[in-house]
């Protein structure tokens, strides 16, 4: 059988288990000019909380009834396509379901991935994940040698790979993350050159030591306070990267308040500015071809949270809210 999750009511606060439906039914077959996958990993992200929403985004909403999205890596195990043999690796949009039938086509069309190992890597560092914090931190934020950088969900999938490519430009890296054991391997492993405990001390105290009007270039993965914390030391001419605001919950009702320092942006004259990886997919080549020779020097490190069972799915994506993952989340069928 084709175990399946569907989204059965759309959260209007945190997500969880309740939203979706357990079904399973028959596999699919491949039908003319289609595969038939066998997921083997999904991969999770906030922005997945955002699809939940009937608001206008970027991509449409996760329909009610719909098997929910997600990317996934897989093995093709019947074939009625030419350009698809029984057996090759392939990445896409497959779902919270063991099989899919698909064309290969769609709104994130599906790519071969036959010889990257570890076969979970264009989930993320090579992936969309890894692509963000290259195109965010190298394209728009364009670090330079002796410039303050901060970061925070540091300790996340694309956060930690930003840092480290801030590390690679030789700036001064401070990683703000929640925990010690989180912050610690920033230091030893991700060669960041401060951590800050945001569950264990404040954040604004530890700025004003660390970095005090001196922040050069802020990557926000958060927003809410820390975003707050963070504009009160930006140097002049400072940029603020928005890549993500997992602070909200990517909730469609009872947002938190904008940020209240905001007129900082004036006092510094610094620059804020959102970003999408969509914007770049024609660029992704070159950068992807930086980035495994980056991974294999050894100069990123790449960490992986692997959960175990398609059952867990709901519980997994809840996690990600709650700071549970540390490194790439990811869920094993």
């Amino acid at each position: 059988m084709n175990r399946q999750w569907l989204l059965k009511e759309r959260p209007n606060a945190n997500v969880g288990s309740e939203h979706f439906e357990w079904v399973e039914t028959p596999i699919p077959s491949a039908g003319e000019g289609e595969i038939l996958v066998r997921n083997l990993f999904l991969s999770f992200e906030p922005a997945q909380r955002g699809w939940l929403n009937d608001v206008p985004s970027y991509v449409p909403p996760v329909a009610i009834g719909e098997v929910m999205r997600s990317a996934a890596v897989g093995e093709v195990i019947e074939s009625n396509h030419k350009d698809y043999a029984v057996g090759e690796y392939v990445t896409g949009t497959f779902g919270w379901q063991d099989y899919i039938a698909t064309s290969g086509e769609g709104m994130f069309p599906i790519a071969k991935v036959n010889d990257i190992r570890p076969i979970t890597y264009p989930l993320h560092i090579y992936g969309i994940t890894g692509m963000t914090a290259y195109f965010g931190m190298i394209d728009i934020g364009k670090p330079l040698a002796g410039e303050t950088v901060v970061v925070s969900g540091a300790a996340g999938a694309t956060g930690s790979v930003a840092g480290q490519l801030a590390k690679l430009k030789g700036a001064r890296v401070i990683g703000i993350a929640g925990g010690p054991e989180k912050c610690r391997w920033l230091l030893e492993h991700a060669n960041f050159d401060e951590a800050i405990d945001y569950k264990n001390e404040s954040v604004s105290d530890r700025l004003n030591a660390l970095c005090a009007n001196s922040i050069d270039l802020f990557f926000d993965n958060v927003g809410g306070q820390i975003l707050d914390d963070v504009l009160t030391n930006l140097s002049i001419g400072a940029r603020v990267l928005l890549c993500g605001g997992i602070s909200s919950g990517y909730t469609a009702n009872n947002l938190p308040p904008g940020p209240i320092n905001y007129m900082q942006l004036v006092i510094r004259r610094a620059t804020m500015q959102g970003f999408l990886v969509l914007d770049y997919l024609d660029q992704f080549p070159g950068a992807l071809e930086e980035m495994h020779s980056w991974v294999n020097q050894g100069l990123i490190h790449v960490e992986e949270d692997v959960i175990d069972g398609l059952q867990h799915a709901p519980s997994t994506l809840a996690g990600l809210f709650e700071g549970k993952n540390f490194g790439k989340q990811l869920l094993k069928l």
